[in-house]
Formats: C-alpha cells, structure tokens, sequence
C-alpha cells in the first residue's frame, strides 16, 4: 500500500524540520508547509490552506500561538479534505491555572487546538513538550549566550529542558506507528535545571563563559521594546517564562519513555552535541 503524504505545518521550524527530516530518512512522503516550505503555507490566510491539505493523509501542527485560536478551523478543514490522523503539538500546563501566570491567552489558544483534534473524529496525538532545550542553541537565548551573559526574569527556578529531538522523534512515532492514538504526552528532560546552571553545563562544552542575569521583569521588557516588540509581545514573553520561574516545569514528565521505551536526552548531551556542530561560535 502507498503511504500517503505527510503534511508538516511549521516544516521550516525548530521541531517541524526535524520530523520532516525524520520522515524523508523513513521513506516517507513529505511535504513540508510555512512561508517558506514546498509550500506556501500562512496562518493568516486561509486562502493556503487548501493547497496544503490536498492529498495529504496525516499532518504534524506548530500552530500559531497568539490570539485568536487558528487550529479548530485548520482541523475542520482537515478532515474534510480527508486526513486522517493529527499530531498536535501543544505546550505543558495550559490545562493548569495560573501556569503561565495571570494572562490565560497561551492556555486558551493551546486548550483550543487541543479540544479540536480530541473532537476531529480522526486519528490524534498531543504532544505537551516543557521548554526548548535549542532556545539555548538556535532560538530566543542563543544571542544571550553568545554575549556572555543571558538575561532573563526567572529568578532560580527550574525547568526540565527537553531536547526538540526527543520531540521530534516522538511526533514520528506518532505519526507512523501504532498505540499513540488518543493519547496526550507530557514531555521534559530527565532533570530540572536552573538557567545559570543550563549555562553552566553550555559553558562547559563550548569552551566560553556564560552567566545569567535576573534585572527583573521591567527591565526585560523595556529591552524586548528596543527590539521591536510591543509591550503586549514581552508582557506575552513574560507570562511564558512564568512557569521556569516559579518551577511548575520542574517536574520531571514521563512522556518519552511512554511513547519511545527510552529516556529523554540530558540537557549536557544537547549541550555536547549542540557545541560540536558550532552553534556557539562567533
């Protein structure tokens, strides 16, 4: 039988390239949709949503996490062009009050998405992944590290960085394989971490020396404005940042274990890999 294709939304991003990746090395049909993909993909136009379903028998979702929910209606198009298995992924905690602090914007647009794959009628998986360990490597903190020192407002508190391979690798399993259907993945790192002693371990296997700095959320704010955020962007980033600094992502998720029969990659590992491969030099 032919396998019919795969649709990775978000194919061009930190995970989605690494599931498409993952499929074409199994064999699998592929096509990859974002701004920049195979194909023109926008959250924000409907209009190129269609084109991207066409054909496509199971599709990977990054959605859009800014209001107002965009998943639902991406769904109900969906199923209607006839996939038939989704693999969301989502963020840890948007079904715990107060998560992400008093802004609820987060929890609502993800909760949304997920109740939208739960009622599709079709095949699912939710994937609920702690914070990037690659934000460190290739995403909003590279910069920080790059500088020496990474300042962010969560004071000591504790995160179990998941490597976005882990996740990548789960939303394979999940999309190719049997008994991940209805079921709903918690997923972090082995071990919580601090960011000063995530640096700690990145300083150790890039060979340069970086710190992290608490100047308190106002200050963090005011410099995301220098960088063209709006105040409603940082307050966002903010909120986000809520459950490192008050430890709720400290807890150690069984996720990967559940889904792949092993346990998740260490955040040293990603930090010996990630330094090997460059992503900290000048």
């Amino acid at each position: 039988m032919t396998q019919r294709t795969v649709l990775v939304i978000g194919g061009t991003g930190t995970v989605g390239k690494r599931v498409a990746s993952r499929l074409r090395d199994r064999g699998v049909p592929v096509r990859t949709a974002s701004r920049r993909g195979d194909v023109h993909f926008d959250w924000e136009d409907p209009a190129t949503w269609g084109p991207a379903l066409d054909g496509v028998g199971s599709v990977y979702i990054t959605p859009l996490d800014a209001p107002p929910p965009r998943t639902p209606a991406l769904v109900e198009r969906a199923v209607a062009a006839g996939v038939r298995r989704l693999v969301l992924l989502s963020a840890r905690g948007v079904d715990v009050p107060g998560h992400y602090g008093p802004d609820t914007v987060i929890s609502r647009v993800h909760l949304e998405g997920e109740r939208a794959v739960r009622e599709s009628g079709v095949a699912w998986t939710v994937l609920r992944p702690s914070w990037f360990a690659q934000n460190f490597s290739e995403g909003a903190f590279r910069d920080g590290v790059l500088s020496g020192e990474l300042s962010l407002p969560v004071g000591e508190g504790r995160s179990a960085f998941i490597d976005v391979d882990d996740i990548a690798d789960v939303a394979v399993a999940a999309l190719t394989g049997e008994g991940h259907d209805g079921r709903v993945y918690e997923l972090s790192g082995p071990r919580a971490l601090t960011v000063a002693e995530a640096l700690g371990e990145i300083s150790r296997a890039a060979g340069r020396p970086v710190r992290h700095r608490d100047g308190g959320e106002e200050e963090f704010i005011g410099r995301m404005a220098q960088w063209g955020l709006s105040a409603e962007e940082a307050r966002m980033w903010v909120n986000a940042l809520t459950p490192i600094r008050t430890g709720r992502d400290a807890v150690i998720a069984d996720g990967v274990e559940r889904a792949l029969g092993r346990r998740p990659r260490d955040f040293a590992d990603f930090a010996d890999t990630a330094a090997a491969a460059g992503a900290w030099k000048d």
